[in-house]
């Protein structure tokens, strides 16, 4: 029978990373082994769309705001059908939460789902660890697990498998299909465009911000091919965040260059750019710690201004930052970074110049965070109607030139 929460806040816990460094606290939720990359996430709100981002499925997070769980839980702020992240560290646990639209306590939820967490440990002293020397493997250990020694429990933590070369996308991905309707979501009159979404680790409130401005959004599960997505003859493609080591995600990136060939136009944010990036043939990269909270800065360099965007990953694409280049995919034209960190110069953004796609690595749906992107789902709009435009008005010119027995490129010179 699972501990009580208060029960488990009394149990001795440690967290231990695997250059031998341990933290030592009490349990949080449940308690028992968990393993995972200990990451450090830098949100002041949002815990709840935090340990339900699929994105940080595998992963240990260190949460760098104090206080957790005063707000407690709720079925409506869930990003996902479940917890995703592999263990939770927080330094003060709420005693109770104290909210209008709280549902239940946070260490109850953690402990119904069997995540294992620890609390009353230095966050800020495990963030600047993982900040100096990387986010790294790491164990939260507590009830019985605790008992082992301290070599024993690095040993542990050492035996367990990296973030490099982790495919997890399948992992978290639904099952089948499902599709999200704009007169669910306030939208009045017939749906302006429909969209095939891949879920990689998508978020709830992504496909409802599209709803909201009218687009249709059929979801489909990280294994979708080509086929399944001409069959529902969108009018783009949209590519989601997810977890795990982009340079696993040849099935995906496959699929995408297909999209490409066919010019669909493309929309894709975290997982997705990095994907986009792969399929122009650009390489990417671990970051020593990444980027996680809802506080990083970002350059849009298209209008100059600056946005604070939602970030999760920890891998990023490698492409030259300043001014337009050929893609080493050829086929697909010129490329330029329209978006860069400005905290470290890590590209945040893609845009084809000779084909109708862009993405961005990072959340514009906000959940939690704030709405500084928005303006993108409008922008992916515009690209789909000015590609519909383009393609009526190619459309128009060759039937025009059927008629009349002329040769529209001839036409086209004069």
């Amino acid at each position: 029978m699972a501990e009580s929460a208060g029960a488990a806040a009394s149990t001795p816990a440690v967290l231990v990373l695997e250059d031998g460094r341990i933290f030592r606290g009490t349990s949080y939720g449940a308690t028992g082994t968990a393993l995972g990359e200990a990451v450090f996430a830098t949100g002041m709100t949002g815990y709840q769309e935090t340990i339900t981002d699929p994105s940080y499925a595998r992963q240990l997070v260190v949460q760098t705001a104090p206080h957790i769980g005063n707000t407690g839980v709720n079925k409506d702020d869930a990003e996902s059908r479940r917890i995703w992240v592999a263990g939770y560290i927080v330094r003060d646990a709420a005693r109770r939460p104290s909210n209008w639209r709280s549902e239940r306590s946070l260490d109850d939820e953690l402990l119904e789902q069997g995540i294992v967490g620890i609390q009353g440990v230095d966050t800020r002293a495990i963030t600047r660890h993982l900040r100096e020397h990387k986010t790294m493997r790491a164990g939260i250990f507590s009830g019985g697990a605790v008992r082992a020694t301290d070599k024993e429990l690095v040993d542990t933590v050492l035996a367990s498998a990296p973030m490099e070369g982790a495919r997890l996308a399948e992992e978290v991905s639904v099952d089948a299909a499902y599709t999200v309707e704009p007169k669910d979501f306030g939208w009045d009159g017939e749906p302006r465009f429909s969209i095939t979404a891949i879920d990689l680790g998508l978020k709830r409130m992504t496909p409802i911000r599209f709803a909201e401005r009218g687009v249709r959004v059929h979801v489909l599960p990280a294994t979708a091919t080509i086929g399944d997505i001409t069959a529902l003859s969108p009018d783009g493609v949209f590519m989601s965040n997810g977890p795990g080591d982009p340079a696993t995600a040849d099935n995906q990136v496959t699929l995408l260059r297909s999209v490409l060939e066919l010019k669909i136009p493309y929309f894709g944010i975290c997982f997705g750019n990095q994907i986009l990036g792969r399929a122009l043939g650009f390489g990417t990269y671990k970051l020593r710690y990444g980027h996680r909270g809802i506080n990083q800065p970002v350059m849009d360099r298209r209008t100059g201004k600056v946005e604070i965007t939602s970030q999760n990953h920890g891998f990023a694409v490698d492409a030259p930052l300043d001014g337009a280049t050929q893609a080493p995919e050829q086929r697909f034209g010129r490329v330029e970074v329209s978006h860069v960190s400005l905290n470290d110069d890590v590209v945040e953004g893609l845009s084809c110049l000779d084909i109708p796609a862009f993405s961005v690595q990072y959340h514009p749906e906000a959940a939690a965070g704030p709405h500084d992107a928005a303006y993108l789902f409008d922008r992916f709009i515009d690209l789909m109607a000015d590609t519909k435009r383009a393609g009526s008005g190619a459309a128009t010119a060759t039937a025009t030139a059927t008629d009349t027995g002329t040769d529209s490129k001839t036409e086209d010179t004069k």
